[in-house]
């Protein structure tokens, strides 16, 4: 049995003993590394390192830390109240304000993990007070993400055109941006409506507290998840709508105290930082938390305990061992398997198949700039459209951004305030495998077959 096939099946082993001993699949990650790469592989403690997300363990741990400041001194619930403000009340409306939101961020230039980690924890808080699904809330704000990510100015689109100029191949900005736009837009309405949506309508204007007729006690208000408590979210997000007000024992949440405008202007300077200076997202936020938690310590003295630690642990080992599998050529090995398959459109669906699996657990950029160039001897013959193949990859390798292994989906993961994590993960991962099965086939379908290009 080949070392390359061997460290496919130790990845299904970990998957089976993660799902049904409740063991946390991170650290099981990490003692397959070690075992893979140093009794397989023949690697050191340096080779297997060599994967580790460094970068990511910073962007989760800071972003959360910050984040966790903003929900002890109140900034996520006038921030939501903000937001309900802003579209008259409309809940319902909130999910495609930060689709919106971040597909302008990323379109302008933002890393599309950057937007997300911006946008994520504010619109998680929202879901959480109004009961509305998480799993909603959390795609749609990753495939909002995706949606701007491929415009000709942006981070994704810059490197996917420069490859295709590279391999001296055909290529399209605006086909690609409308692509992935397209793409992202219907797969949003979908989950809209299947996790809930349509009902967030019946509920009408929500009151918020502070509102005329509330004499600004902190009413429950309508359209608050049971009537009782509006930070508890309902299972499925559905929860039946009470139009009763009643007083509640809250600090009031609409006044704009010094510690929460200080913490409004570090989330604001979070992301001057990140969109007009390009500092990194993590270093930047442990560095404003850190600020804060020096300013107001009473406010920030549970915050490091908040952090989303056993995500990170999640993530961080996954990702290591997908550096093993990397440093053994496991992933080359099969893309090459893949393209010298005789069959141009047998091939192309693989391909794509390949993008979506891998960029689940790794990175998209580079899973495209492997794939791109491996496609490259069947599109020199003109068999396949070049235009639709690489706007199929780029879909395909980037609407998987939402599985809880990929830097968007722990973003989402790490974010949620007051759920249950296990069951959290569990749906993101159940949804990204959806999303690995369905979509590659539907982009292949779309735009590879009719011959664009």
């Amino acid at each position: 049995m080949s070392p390359e096939l061997i460290s496919i099946l130790v990845l299904v082993v970990v998957f089976v003993i993660a799902t049904t001993r409740s063991v946390n699949m991170g650290a099981l990650a990490f003692a397959a590394a070690f075992a893979v790469g140093g009794l397989v592989a023949d690697l050191d403690a340096d080779g297997i390192f060599a994967g580790f997300p460094g970068d990511l363990f910073v962007v989760l741990v800071g972003v959360t830390y910050l984040f966790a400041i903003a929900r002890a001194n109140g900034t996520t619930d006038w921030l939501v109240h903000a937001a309900v403000r802003l579209v008259r009340g409309r809940v319902a409306l909130i999910p495609w304000v930060m689709f919106a939101l971040t597909g302008a961020l990323t379109a302008i230039g933002a890393v599309s993990p950057a937007a997300v980690a911006i946008v994520a924890p504010i619109a998680l808080s929202f879901a959480a007070r109004y009961g509305i699904s998480p799993l909603l809330m959390g795609a749609m704000v990753v495939h909002g993400a995706q949606a701007g990510g491929f415009s000709p100015i942006s981070i994704y689109g810059s490197i996917v055109n420069g490859i295709v100029e590279r391999e001296k191949l055909p290529g399209d900005e605006v086909v690609l941006f409308l692509a992935s736009l397209a793409a992202n837009l219907v797969i949003a309405a979908v989950v809209f409506v299947v996790c809930g949506g349509l009902k967030l309508w019946a509920r009408g204007a929500v009151q918020e507290p502070g509102a005329e007729g509330d004499g600004g006690r902190g009413t429950g208000g309508e359209g608050t998840a049971g009537g009782a408590n509006p930070d508890r979210p309902s299972p499925g997000g559905t929860a039946t709508v009470t139009a009763v007000p009643t007083r509640s024992a809250a600090p009031d949440t609409t006044r704009l105290t010094p510690a929460r405008a200080a913490t409004l202007t570090s989330l604001l300077a979070l992301v001057v930082a990140v969109l007009v200076f390009d500092l990194d997202a993590g270093l930047t936020a442990i560095t404003l938390a850190v600020v804060l938690s020096t300013a107001w310590p009473d406010d920030s003295r549970r915050a490091v305990g908040d952090i989303a630690w056993p995500t990170v642990l999640l993530i961080c080992g996954v990702l290591t061992y997908v550096g093993v599998l990397d440093e053994m050529g496991t992933i080359t090995w099969a893309g090459e398997g893949v393209g010298g398959i005789g069959v141009p459109l047998l091939a192309a669906v693989l391909l794509c198949y390949i993008g979506a699996l891998v960029s689940a657990f790794a990175s998209s950029v580079g899973i495209m700039g492997a794939l791109i160039p491996l496609a490259v001897p069947f599109l020199e013959r003109g068999e396949i459209g070049a235009i639709g193949m690489i706007a199929a990859l780029a879909v395909s390798a980037t609407v998987v951004d939402v599985s809880p292994f990929s830097t968007n989906g722990a973003l989402v993961l790490a974010a949620a305030p007051d759920v249950d994590r296990e069951r959290f993960f569990r749906q993101l991962m159940v949804y990204g495998g959806i999303v690995v099965a369905v979509v590659p086939a539907a982009a292949w379908l779309v735009m590879v077959v009719p011959g664009w290009g």
